[in-house]
C-alpha cells in the first residue's frame, strides 16, 4: 500500500520532490544548450562547495578554474544579511508602530488614508537611486530600500488586526475598568499579534529582496554583487549559486520567525485543534 502523504512524513515527500527535481535538472542540463541557460546543478554545487570550504585542486570538469576557492563569500554573504537583518528589525518595528497609531488614532488614520495608499501603490524600487543618493553606496542605501519593503506589509496586517478586534471584548475589558494603556496590552497587541507573524514571514524574502536589489543598482560588497558580476560574464552556474544560499538563509530566518511564533502563541489552539472543539 502506497504511504501517502500527511503530517509524518511530509519531510520524506518533500525531499523526494527535491531530489526529483535535481534529477530532471541534471538529465536537462546534459545537452550544452541548455546548460547554457540553465547551468548545471552539479557545477552549481561545486562553487558552493569552493566558497564555503576553498581548496586548491586541479582544473577538472567541476572546477573548471582549478579552484582556490572565493573565501570572501564570508565578507560579500556578511554584508548581505546585515542589510537583511537590519531593514527587517527597522521595517519591522516602523510598521508594528505606525500600524498600532493609526489603527487607535481614527482621525489620522482618515487623513492620512490617502498618500499611505499611495506610497504603498508607488514601485519601491524606483527609489533606490533616490536613496544612493542621500545615503551613498554604503549598507544604509540597501537597508532604506528594503525598509520601504517590509515596512507596508507589517503596517497593513498590524492595522487590520488592531481593527479587527471584537467589539464586544473591547466593551468588557472597559466595563472591567481597563486603561487605555492596559487595553493596549492585553487586547489590541493579542489580537495583532498573529496578523504581525504572519508578515513577516513575507517580510522575511523581502528584505532580502531589497537588500539584493540595493546591491544591484550600486555596490562593490554583497551577494546580489557577486550575481551581477556572474551575470556580467555569463556565468550561470554562479547565479544560482548565489540564488541558492540566499534562499537557504531565507528560509533560516523564516525559521527563527516560525521558532519565536511558537513561542509567544502557545495559547492560540492549533488547527487540528479548533476542529475538534
Amino acid at each position: 500500500m502506497a504511504l501517502r502523504p500527511n503530517e509524518g512524513n511530509a519531510r520524506g515527500w518533500q525531499l523526494a520532490l527535491l531530489v526529483v527535481l535535481l534529477v530532471l535538472w541534471h538529465l536537462v542540463s546534459r545537452d550544452t544548450q541548455v546548460a547554457f541557460f540553465l547551468g548545471e546543478p552539479i557545477k552549481v554545487a561545486g562553487r558552493i562547495w569552493s566558497w564555503f570550504l576553498p581548496i586548491a585542486i586541479a582544473p577538472n570538469a567541476l572546477f573548471p578554474d582549478g579552484l582556490a576557492g572565493r573565501a570572501d563569500i564570508y565578507l560579500h554573504l556578511g554584508v548581505t544579511l546585515l542589510e537583511t537583518v537590519l531593514a527587517f528589525g527597522i521595517g519591522t518595528l516602523l510598521g508594528l508602530a505606525c500600524g498600532l497609531w493609526l489603527a487607535l488614532a481614527p482621525t489620522a488614520s482618515l487623513i492620512l488614508d490617502p498618500y499611505i495608499k499611495a506610497a504603498n501603490s508607488m514601485p519601491r524600487v524606483i527609489l533606490a537611486p533616490i536613496f544612493a543618493l542621500w545615503f551613498g553606496l554604503g549598507i544604509w542605501s540597501k537597508v532604506a530600500l528594503a525598509v520601504t519593503l517590509v515596512f507596508f506589509i507589517v503596517f497593513f496586517n498590524v492595522y487590520q488586526g488592531v481593527r479587527e478586534v471584537s467589539p464586544e471584548v473591547l466593551a468588557n475589558a472597559r466595563m472591567l475598568g481597563a486603561s487605555r494603556r492596559q487595553l493596549l496590552r492585553t487586547v489590541y497587541l493579542p489580537s495583532a499579534t498573529s496578523w504581525v507573524f504572519s508578515s513577516l514571514h513575507t517580510s522575511v524574502g523581502l528584505a532580502f529582496v531589497g537588500a539584493v536589489v540595493g546591491e544591484y543598482l550600486g555596490s562593490a560588497r554583497g551577494v546580489g554583487y557577486l550575481i551581477l558580476q556572474a551575470e556580467g560574464t555569463f556565468d550561470v552556474n554562479t547565479v544560482f549559486a548565489g540564488i541558492a544560499v540566499l534562499t537557504a538563509f531565507a528560509l533560516v530566518l523564516d525559521g527563527l520567525v516560525g521558532l519565536i511564533e511558537r513561542r509567544l502563541m502557545k495559547w492560540q489552539p492549533k488547527s487540528g485543534e479548533t476542529e475538534k472543539l
